[in-house]
């Protein structure tokens, strides 16, 4: 890895070293730091004697730098880079820290070691030091096309709490920081048509370059009678997405669908999974009111969910939550939120995402204080209301876990976040 180090630096110094460093057209630096501490209470399950969880604590820091340079009009070279300690319970490294966790693929040909401290082959205990090279790609500018070659964001999709379209780097609805979507290697060629419309088409590259687990996409996006339209074809892990996403403005408010249908493994000569393939949807609409609240309201259709509770556990083992970046049980959903400016500087933010078929609801409210400029202080807590898990003793005498309801599986999370940008 200190090769790929002296290498990455090396690529930053051809390309930003003759520059003037402090012409700010031509380079920027800046980037924030960030803490998330929180309080963790696991979901009790019925059926057991002893279901009393402790209540587990996690400190995590997180310093970014992001680096941009632009030698010429034709030529740019961006780099960011995470440095996260993190002081937290044991478990909580090895688990998800809320619900079953969404499951992807890095995307990364090669890569830093994800955790310096400790090493891989050392003990971990109740600290670890995390870094991620989430950004290296430079960018070749024309009058014809954009290619984009390195690590950098890739994600699709307009909705704003489940995209069906996003299976590269999606985030899960509950995800605590959103900000940066992980990076990941590929080659990418944007072609513009017109000031709302291009053609988008690349190669995302997957460990040691293996085709099963890479990735690769072809995007059109046009703009017709006031309605953006963009049309996907991606294969993943030897899987295809066929998918749409329609924006549009109705009556003054805002309005997506956005769906997408899997051919699971179209891309395997073998077919060995045989798994079905399955369609995902999220329909909605938002609007801001005079006052500055901003409401929104979704649909979610999950085709590769389960209609029963006690299904929920067999459906994980299928390709959707495997390799298709899947992760909600059921298949109905309901997700309505608000964003309310309480002051100027003190803003109330709360969503929440109904399972229509449990019933069960996942609640997400959140108070943030814009302490000064650049600086922001946030409250809030998730937590889940529905029928808890259920062990149930086999004639073996070991206990197996039944699902009774999805958010009511889901933990409790009280957090603190404190944000600083330069």
């Amino acid at each position: 890895m200190r090769r790929l180090s002296t290498f990455l630096l090396t690529i930053v110094y051809i390309f930003c070293g003759s520059v003037n460093l402090f012409a700010s057209d031509e380079f920027s630096l800046n980037g924030y730091y960030k803490n998330y501490s929180f309080v963790f209470d696991q979901a009790q399950v019925k059926g057991l004697q002893e279901t009393n969880q402790p209540i587990m604590g996690s400190v995590t820091n997180r310093l970014r730098v992001n680096l941009s340079c632009r030698p010429n009009n034709y030529l740019s070279v961006n780099l960011a880079y995470d440095f996260s300690p993190v002081i937290q319970d044991k478990s909580l490294f090895d688990e998800p820290l809320l619900g079953f966790g969404l499951k992807t693929r890095t995307y990364r040909a090669i890569d830093l070691d994800s955790r310096p401290y400790p090493q891989k082959e050392e003990k971990l205990n109740s600290f670890a030091i995390f870094q991620n090279l989430d950004r290296l790609f430079l960018t070749l500018s024309s009058k014809f096309a954009d290619i984009y070659l390195g690590r950098q964001a890739i994600a699709w999709g307009s909705a704003r709490v489940i995209n069906p379209t996003d299976v590269i780097a999606p985030y899960s609805f509950n995800e605590l920081d959103t900000e940066d979507r992980r990076g990941v290697d590929a080659l990418r060629i944007r072609i513009p048509l017109s000031p709302l419309e291009e053609i988008d088409a690349g190669y995302i590259f997957g460990d040691d370059f293996e085709f099963k687990n890479s990735a690769l996409f072809l995007r059109g996006k046009f703009y017709y009678r006031r309605t953006d339209l963009s049309l996907i074809m991606a294969g993943f892990q030897e899987n295809l997405l066929a998918g749409f996403d329609l924006t549009r403005s109705i009556g003054g408010a805002g309005f997506w669908l956005e769906g997408g249908y899997v051919f699971t493994d179209a891309l395997d000569g073998d077919n060995r999974k045989n798994d079905e393939n399955y369609f995902r949807t999220s329909l909605g609409f938002d609007y801001s009111l005079k006052n500055g609240t901003y409401l929104f309201l979704e649909y979610h259709f999950n085709q590769a969910g389960a209609c029963k509770s006690e299904d929920y556990l067999i459906e994980l083992k299928g390709t959707a939550y495997q390799e298709g970046s899947v992760y909600l049980l059921g298949r109905h959903y309901l997700a309505p939120g608000i964003s309310y400016p309480i002051t100027p500087l003190i803003t109330f933010s709360g969503e929440a995402l109904l399972n229509i078929t449990d019933p069960s609801i996942f609640l997400m409210p959140q108070f943030e204080y814009n302490i000064a400029e650049n600086i922001y202080l946030s409250a809030g807590a998730y937590f889940g209301l529905g029928k808890s898990p259920k062990a149930l003793i086999s004639q073996y005498g070991d206990p197996a876990l039944l699902l009774r309801s999805e958010f009511g599986s889901y933990p409790d999370l009280y957090f603190t976040s404190f944000r600083v940008y330069f």
